[in-house]
């Protein structure tokens, strides 16, 4: 089983003496990596649950890499993408640039430039793990309020004060102030800036309201 922190590099080319080549110099550094001939390949194996980043050939049989690197955004798959091309120009660098690849490097390059791209590649992929990470445990936070929990939540969070979430409510100070420590706990807010950031971040990832928002989850 891989380890949580191990990254993996995927080559996809359809140059077997390209691949077994970059291959090795990853390994020579340390850096697990698989290596395929074909994107469909690469799509159909299984891939393991760790950091990554795709090291990309633009030509390949039956379609280009960045029309690939489309497919690949469209699909979810969020993986850093590095190209590697022996026919590279500008307008394609720059498109594959705009798309979100990590770097364009023309065939052929120094070997340090390849290994630096990876590494920001793949500390990127890590980085973006760790933020799905915490915004799941965050959703899975807001899962377990009640729905008096959410409604008071989604107040305090505004900034009403105990007496104007009752009166809005029509509950007693006292059951907001309980409620109030539940969300607190639930949400594990040691302060209110901490509820309230949470809150926004929640807002921001798309899911609307927060009062709203059970059934998106």
């Amino acid at each position: 089983m891989t380890s949580p922190d191990q990254s993996t590099v995927f080559i996809i080319d359809d140059d077997l003496s390209i691949r077994e080549s970059l291959q090795s110099l990853f390994q020579s550094v340390g850096q697990a990596a698989q290596t395929f001939e074909t994107t469909r390949e690469f799509l159909a194996a299984k891939r393991p649950d760790a950091p990554g980043c795709l090291v990309l050939d633009v030509r390949l049989p039956g379609g280009s890499g960045l029309e690939f690197q489309r497919e690949l955004v469209s699909s979810g798959i969020l993986m850093p993408v590095v190209f590697i091309t022996g026919h590279g120009d500008i307008p394609m660098s720059v498109g594959a640039m705009k798309a979100g690849a990590i770097e364009f490097l023309t065939k052929p390059f120094r070997d340090q430039d390849l290994l630096d791209a990876v590494h920001k590649g793949i500390e990127r992929d890590r980085e973006r793990r760790r933020e799905a990470s915490s915004l799941q445990e965050l959703r899975d936070r807001f899962r377990s309020l009640t729905p008096r929990e959410r409604e008071i939540m989604v107040l305090v969070a505004a900034g009403q004060l105990n007496k104007q979430v009752a009166a809005a409510l029509q509950l007693s100070e006292i059951t907001v102030k309980v409620h109030r420590g539940q969300v607190m706990r639930k949400m594990k807010a040691r302060t209110l800036p901490d509820l309230v950031r949470f809150a926004d971040r929640l807002e921001a990832e798309g899911l609307g309201r927060l009062a709203d928002a059970e059934a998106a989850l």
